[in-house]
């Protein structure tokens, strides 16, 4: 049993890590040195345990590569490693992971839902797994949209980002995580 209490302060926690840091002027900052004096911190949604998921994956028996499109117009490659069935307010929900390498473990989940272009990122929002601080004793994956967050593209045109495929559109809205930041 989770310790929901010990959840939220250590989630509290990680985002003013985050906020601190991207606050701080460090040079792989994503906020332009220009904004920095008017940055507060990020806009988040409050914290939902509703949001959080103990999922198996459905692995892909063929594991495809897919190219994907990124911000300044060009393109990468993932493999289509595998999926995570769900539900938000009782619809049915999909998400595909991907791996950049078929050796890494970390699964990347870039996702857009019915709050992108409204309330968060227009873009869409990622969120990153690793095995040995996302995944339970019986071999589920934690998959909490809480920690999902605006690629780094979202503060500054230095980054470069990958689009989410439209596989992993949410029809549903998913009120955690961060939300929208303008930096005027």
């Amino acid at each position: 049993m989770i310790n929901v209490k010990k959840w939220k302060n250590d989630l509290e926690m990680t985002r003013k890590s985050k906020d601190e840091f991207f606050g701080s002027g460090h040079p792989q900052s994503p906020i332009p040195q220009m904004k920095l004096r008017n940055f507060k911190g990020l806009a988040y949604y409050p914290l939902d345990f509703v949001y959080r998921f103990e999922l198996d994956i459905y692995e892909h028996k063929e594991k495809k590569w897919l190219k994907i499109q990124d911000t300044k117009g060009g393109e990468s490659e993932l493999i289509r490693w595998g999926e995570f069935r769900f539900k938000i307010d009782d619809k049915n929900c999909t998400l595909q992971a991907y791996k950049s390498n078929p050796m890494e473990e970390r699964l990347f989940i870039p996702f857009r839902d019915a709050t992108s272009g409204k309330e968060t990122y227009g873009a869409g929002r990622y969120i990153d797994i690793e095995p040995e601080m996302h995944q339970t004793t019986d071999g589920k994956w934690i998959i909490d949209f809480n920690l999902a967050y605006n690629p780094w593209c979202a503060y500054s045109d230095a980054y470069v980002c990958p689009f989410v495929p439209p596989e992993n559109w949410l029809k549903v809205q998913v009120y955690a995580g961060e939300k929208n930041y303008t930096l005027d």
